[in-house]
């Protein structure tokens, strides 16, 4: 199947189950923050970002994808997604994200000033940076859609908000 579908031509995209929604929906416009900080954290990686960052950086990614797959669901069909068995952002996601970012800051990071990216000449360092101002805007898109009344789930609102403190910290200890 190609890529080039066409089907996009008339202002509308693909939702999952078969939905179509205008491409300028603030559903749309979530989808594609999500979308863009993936892409931001794959820029991390590609400039050099420590062992540890990467772990954590493949886990996030993959975890982005699930994100996606939720919010790409009309919530009429949220109940078709779960029996579909796709996977999921759940407590446990956002747990394992508050704890890694607690242990990293534990080991003696604190916050004592405002933090310039790229201040350490460091691409991956900065390319965190980065993915933490798309993870702020991903979560204000995210609560604009929950707050227009289209209900999303606590656990995702959440996550995008753990996930750009958690960058901060990266960033700030990344070699």
């Amino acid at each position: 199947m190609s890529i080039i579908t066409r089907r996009g031509d008339s202002g509308e995209t693909d939702l999952m189950f078969g939905k179509r929604i205008s491409k300028t929906s603030l559903r749309i416009e979530v989808l594609g923050s999500v979308d863009e900080l993936n892409a931001a954290l794959g820029l991390a990686r590609a400039a050099g970002a420590g062992e540890e960052a990467v772990a954590v950086i493949d886990r996030v990614q993959n975890l982005l994808f699930s994100l996606m797959g939720q919010l790409a669901c009309l919530p009429g069909d949220s109940g078709k997604y779960v029996e579909s068995k796709y996977p999921v952002v759940g407590q446990e996601d956002l747990d394992w994200l508050f704890e890694t970012a607690r242990e990293i800051e534990g080991r003696g990071l604190r916050f004592t000033h405002w933090a310039v990216p790229g201040e350490e000449g460091s691409m991956a360092r900065a390319h965190l940076d980065f993915a933490r101002t798309v993870s702020r805007r991903a979560e204000r898109n995210v609560l604009a859609l929950h707050e227009s009344g289209e209900e999303i789930p606590e656990v995702v609102r959440l996550f995008l908000n753990r996930l750009s403190d958690a960058l901060w910290i990266l960033a700030r200890v990344d070699k």
